[in-house]
Parts: structure tokens; C-alpha cells; sequence
């Protein structure tokens, strides 16, 4: 007996997977907001070098604001002042519109820097001078907090297949809270680097569980609509996140108010089931059976419960129950090898495409808070498109066609000049609607590959190679500094090849989920 056999009697869409996607939808808004949290906390003001040093107590002091400037810092190509060099000493012919200055001594700034405090009260940037020669050490902080994401989504993964999805929600939500407020009182660059690899490590067992859960207890008709619902939670958190980041300017209140909405998700949980998938493929039947009764209690069909008995039950999944998977179970078999290569080599893709082009909305010249805001805004569209076309042209052709399309609008961002700032955003808008589209299509569509005993490792894997793709996209925005174009080139690439790579995984579109290894095994290439 298949699992789908019981929703067919219970209903596997009534008011109890309804509760379930909207506790899982107030869980998981804090996500993308920390998620993208870097690009606010540690944007990078307006600065020059702090001159004074430079007074010397004669007619320095007697001189403007503007006139100090113009005798201690020199004037760059564009016209502004250089924000890592100043001169040795004032110099005073520039006030008299002298304007050779290639010859005139410049030193690294010696006594700090001045930040312009107009748009942001307080960054990382301004509170430890991570500018300049420093200026990896910002992007950095992105990198860590990834790579936290990244070892927790394996962790989070291994560890809810083996003691269950609901407990290790609990955790992730609670551990998550703790580290990411705690970060925000740091006092140091490191210690903040450590809280946010703990942050990053805990927040990420939201992301994998959740969806996973929500998947688990829907029937087959409705799993791409509850995936799509997973991913606009993403979307209205990265819409919300404009707004509160325009109006909370001071980093480590911006830090804290992004992550109180999971005191709300902690209250809630109280009412999530466990995944009765779970349960069966554990051999914890009578659990199984109290959860899919309180299903039908909900759902009203409580008269058409003759297959929740525990004979019954027992008959879904053949594999032994009382053995522990693991991720070696991934690698194990044939078929299970290539399909995790595969995924985790899309996601991997899928990934730095959207948060490269994500991380970068100061790259165009507009206003940061209006081009985040854009950002979100195109996901929603970006993704209602998606809940039509995954019935219409299916799971592949859907992620095929959205990353090869986001990698066209990269692409053309190569060549359309750089002045050109209203144009390039607004085809880093449609790219990212796109990227989007394909993010929102991934999730759902990989965790209709795995099977049930091992779809919580298959998922962790998928997002630890998700995560390192995140992890190297900032790097890849830093190498502007090799060629002015190579970071769109590689993220151009990155999109291409997760497209190839998607065009070569089965279509999952009306198929039962698979319950054991050896259905993939048994599966055949559609």
C-alpha cells in the first residue's frame, strides 16, 4: 500500500495541512532576512580618511570643512574624494586651483576613517573600519555565516531523519534565536564572525525541516502548491525586510528585529504534527496512527479511516525499519549516486545565480532600499508563473527553462555599458525573477526525488551544496577587481550549467513519492 492510499480517504489537503503551511510560513519569515542581512549591516558608506591628524594648530584650523578636504585628500577620476589615501601632509597650493597632483606624497590613512552617516546610523563597516585594505573581511562575514548554513543543513538533515522532523524544528527555531540575538551585542569582529557561523549552523534546520514537513503531509495533487506557498514565504520575508531595514538604520537593531518574528514560530509549534511518513518508515506505528486520526479529526473524515490501522500501515514501507540512514545511503546504490550528484551539483548552481545577483544591488548605482524592494517584489509573479508552468511543462522543463533564461539576463549585462544603470537593474530585475523561478521550482522538485527513508539527508546534502554556492557567491562579486566583468560571467556560467545539469533529472509531475532506495533503483529515466 502506498502512502497517497490514506490522504485518498483522509483528505490530503483539508484544514489540517493548512495549519501546517501557515505555522511553517510565520517559522520561516526570519529567514531570508538573515539571509540577506549583509547586504544592510555591512553595506559600505560613503568614507574618506580621517585628516585630524593633519592640523597642525595654524591654517588648518582656520580653514572651511570643504577647504580641509580639498588640502588633504586627492580628488579621484570620478571626481570624488579617495576614500583610502590622503596627502602627507596639507596641501595648501589646491586652493588656488592648482591641479597637478600626480606628484603629491599620499600615505594610507593614518588615523581611521570618517563615514557618512546619512543613510545608515550603524554598520559593521563603520563599527570595526572594515574598508580598504579590510574590505575582505566584510565580505567575509557573508561567507562564514554560509558556511554555517551550509555544515548545518547536513547536520540538521542527518539528525531529523533520525529523531524526527518536529524536534529538530524546535531546536533550529530556539538555538537560532539565541545565537542571532547574541550577535547583535557583539563586541568584537571575531566574536561576531563566530556568533554568526552559530547563527547560520542553527537557522538552517527551518529551511530544510519545514519544507520537508509541509511536502511529507500533502497529496500529490497539491505538493506543488504547497511548494510554491514555501517559496513566497521567502519572497513576502525579503519584501518585509526592505521596509524594516529602511526604517531600523542601526546594525545590531536591525539584527534583532529580523529575528524576533521566530519568538512567534517557537509559540506556534506546539501545534506541528510529525511527519507520519517518518513515522512509518521508523517502525513508530501507533504514533503514525494517533497523527493521521487527528488529521482525519480535522479534515472531517473521520468515517474513512479503514486503512489507519496498524497492519495496514506497516505494509507502506519494506525496507528494515530498524536501521538508522545515513548520507552514505545516498552514495550506496547506483542510482541514488547519480541522483544526489546531480542535485547537488543544481542546487549548487541554482543558488550562487540568485544570490549573486542578490548580494549585488549596490552594483547599479540606485538606491539600495528601492532595489532590494525591486528584488522582492518580481519574485511574486516570478513564482505565481511557476505554480502554473510546474502542471503545464513540468518540474524539469520549468527549472531548465528559468535558469538558461536568468543566464541570458546575466549575460547581457556583460555587454550593456555600465552608465547604463537603469537599464542594467532592470534586467538584473527580470534575471532575478527569473533565478527566483528557478529556486522556487528546485526545492519542490528535489524533494520529490528522494525517498522518504533518506529525503531529509537527500534535502540536507541538496542544501549544504546550495549553501556553499551562497558561501561563494560574495567571493565572486570580489572579482570585479581582476576584470570588471567576470563576476557576471561566472554567475552567467553558473546558471547555464545548472540548466544542463536539470535537463538530465527524471520528471516527478502526477508520480506517488518514493518511500525506499529501491523505488529510485527500480525507477526508470522520464
Amino acid at each position: 500500500m502506498k502512502f497517497e492510499n490514506i490522504f485518498s480517504d483522509i483528505n490530503g489537503f483539508g484544514r489540517f495541512q493548512k495549519m501546517i503551511i501557515v505555522i511553517n510560513f510565520i517559522g520561516r519569515f526570519t529567514l531570508p532576512c538573515h539571509f540577506l542581512l549583509n547586504n544592510f549591516i555591512a553595506a559600505v558608506p560613503s568614507h574618506h580618511c580621517d585628516i585630524s591628524s593633519l592640523d597642525d594648530g595654524g591654517i588648518f584650523s582656520n580653514l572651511s570643512l570643504p577647504e580641509r578636504l580639498a588640502v588633504s585628500i586627492p580628488v579621484q577620476e570620478d571626481g570624488t574624494l579617495s576614500s583610502c589615501k590622503m596627502f602627507a601632509v596639507p596641501q595648501y597650493q589646491l586652493l588656488s586651483n592648482y591641479s597637478d597632483i600626480t606628484d603629491l606624497p599620499t600615505v594610507s590613512c593614518q588615523n581611521g576613517w570618517v563615514y557618512d552617516n546619512s543613510t545608515f546610523k550603524s554598520t559593521l563597516t563603520s563599527q570595526w573600519d572594515l574598508v580598504c585594505d579590510q574590505r575582505g573581511k566584510n565580505k567575509a562575514t557573508a561567507t562564514i555565516f554560509f558556511v554555517g548554513v551550509m555544515f548545518g543543513a547536513m547536520s540538521f538533515g542527518s539528525l531529523s531523519d533520525r529523531f524526527g522532523r518536529r524536534i529538530m524544528l524546535l531546536v533550529s527555531y530556539v538555538s537560532g534565536m539565541l545565537f542571532a540575538v547574541a550577535s547583535a551585542f557583539s563586541s568584537s569582529y571575531v566574536m561576531f564572525t563566530v556568533l554568526r557561523f552559530f547563527t547560520g549552523f542553527c537557522i538552517t534546520g527551518i529551511v530544510i525541516v519545514s519544507a520537508v514537513l509541509s511536502v511529507e503531509w500533502v497529496d500529490i495533487e497539491h505538493r506543488k502548491l504547497v511548494g510554491v506557498i514555501d517559496s513566497l514565504s521567502w519572497s513576502f520575508g525579503y519584501t518585509g525586510f526592505a521596509a524594516i531595514a529602511y526604517f531600523v538604520t542601526d546594525w545590531r537593531w536591525l539584527t534583532v528585529s529580523v529575528t524576533s518574528p521566530v519568538i512567534l514560530a517557537i509559540i506556534t509549534w506546539r501545534w506541528i504534527p510529525e511527519s507520519a511518513r517518518w513515522l512509518i518508515a521508523n517502525g513508530k506505528l501507533e504514533q503514525a496512527q494517533i497523527y493521521l486520526k487527528k488529521c482525519a479529526k480535522i479534515n472531517l473524515t473521520e468515517g474513512l479511516t479503514d486503512n489507519l490501522s496498524t497492519e495496514k500501515l506497516s505494509t507502506i514501507v519494506t525496507e528494515k525499519r530498524d536501521r538508522v540512514y545515513s548520507y552514505l545511503d545516498l552514495i550506496r546504490t547506483p542510482k541514488m549516486r547519480k541522483l544526489a550528484l546531480r542535485t547537488g551539483t543544481l542546487w549548487f548552481c541554482v543558488a550562487t545565480a540568485f544570490y549573486g545577483i542578490s548580494f549585488n544591488i549596490t552594483g547599479f548605482g540606485l538606491n539600495i532600499y528601492l532595489t532590494q524592494f525591486t528584488y522582492s517584489i518580481i519574485e511574486l509573479p516570478a513564482k505565481v508563473s511557476v505554480y502554473f508552468l510546474l502542471d503545464k511543462i513540468g518540474r524539469r522543463c520549468t527549472e531548465v527553462g528559468a535558469l538558461l533564461l536568468a543566464g541570458v539576463c546575466l549575460g547581457i549585462n556583460i555587454i550593456v555599458p555600465k552608465d547604463m544603470s537603469v537599464v542594467r537593474t532592470v534586467v538584473a530585475v527580470i534575471g532575478k525573477g527569473f533565478s527566483s523561478a528557478s529556486f522556487a521550482t528546485v526545492v519542490l522538485y528535489s524533494s520529490e526525488l528522494y525517498p522518504t527513508v533518506v529525503r531529509q539527508n537527500g534535502m540536507g546534502f541538496n542544501s549544504f551544496m546550495g549553501r556553499f554556492g551562497v558561501a561563494v557567491a560574495p567571493l565572486i562579486l570580489l572579482l570585479d577587481e581582476v576584470w570588471k566583468h567576470l563576476p557576471q560571467l561566472v554567475l552567467c556560467s553558473a546558471a547555464v550549467l545548472g540548466a544542463i545539469v536539470a535537463g538530465t533529472l527524471p520528471e516527478t509531475r502526477n508520480r506517488c513519492l518514493p518511500e525506499t532506495i529501491q523505488d529510485i533503483e527500480e525507477q526508470s529515466q522520464a
